[in-house]
C-alpha cells in the first residue's frame, strides 16, 4: 500500500507523469499477478496483466477515488480481461512458435528461484482451494480489498465474501497441517 502519498501521486500519474505512474505499477503489479495466477492460471497471469495494464492507462485519467477504490478497479478490470482472456483461449487454437518471436530475457536462475518460492508455493496452495474461496481469499488477504469491495466485484454479498475467507482460511490451513 502506498498510503497518504497516493492522491498526490495518482494525480500525477493522470496528468502523464510516467514516474508516478511506475510507482502506482510497482505497488499494484504484484499483487495483480498474484490474483490472476488464482483467477487465470499461470501460463496466462503476465498476458492478462498487460491487458488490464493498457486498459488502466486508457482510462486513468477518469478515474476518481481513494486507493482502496484504485485497488478494486485495477482488479475489477483484471478480472473481465481474465474472462475475456478465457473466452478466446477457449475459441482460439494454440499457435506454434515461430522464429524471430524469442521471449525476454529471464532474470538470472538464482534471482527467479529466491523471488518466487514463497510465492508460488503460497499460490499453488491457494489455487487447490475451491474457486471461489481461492478468488475470495487472493482479493480480501493479498489485495486487501474490503468485503464490500470483493463482494462487488464477484457479485455476491459481503456476507458471502466473509463466509468464503473464512472456510478458505480453514482448508488452506488443514492443506497445511497435512503438509508439514
Amino acid at each position: 500500500m502506498i498510503g497518504p502519498s497516493f492522491p498526490r501521486l495518482l494525480r500525477a500519474a493522470q496528468d502523464g507523469d510516467e514516474a508516478a505512474f511506475a510507482e502506482l505499477w510497482r505497488d499494484a503489479n504484484p499483487v495483480l499477478l498474484r490474483y490472476l495466477h488464482v483467477l487465470s492460471g499461470p501460463g496466462s497471469a503476465e498476458d492478462v496483466a498487460s491487458d488490464c495494464w493498457l486498459h488502466v492507462v486508457r482510462g486513468l485519467a477518469a478515474f476518481r477515488g481513494d486507493e482502496q477504490a484504485w485497488r478494486g478497479w485495477l482488479l475489477t478490470t483484471a478480472r473481465r480481461r481474465a474472462v475475456d482472456a478465457g473466452r478466446v483461449r477457449q475459441r482460439t487454437p494454440a499457435v506454434a512458435w515461430q522464429p524471430g518471436h524469442e521471449p525476454p530475457p529471464a532474470p538470472s536462475a538464482e534471482t527467479a528461484v529466491l523471488t518466487a518460492l514463497d510465492t508460488r508455493a503460497a499460490l499453488e496452495l491457494v489455487a487447490r482451494l475451491p474457486a471461489q474461496q481461492a478468488e475470495a481469499v487472493v482479493l480480501r488477504v493479498v489485495a486487501g480489498l474490503d468485503p464490500g469491495q470483493v463482494a462487488e466485484l464477484l457479485g455476491t454479498s459481503p456476507g458471502a465474501v466473509r463466509v468464503a475467507v473464512h472456510r478458505g482460511l480453514r482448508r488452506l490451513a488443514a492443506l497445511l497441517e497435512r503438509e508439514v
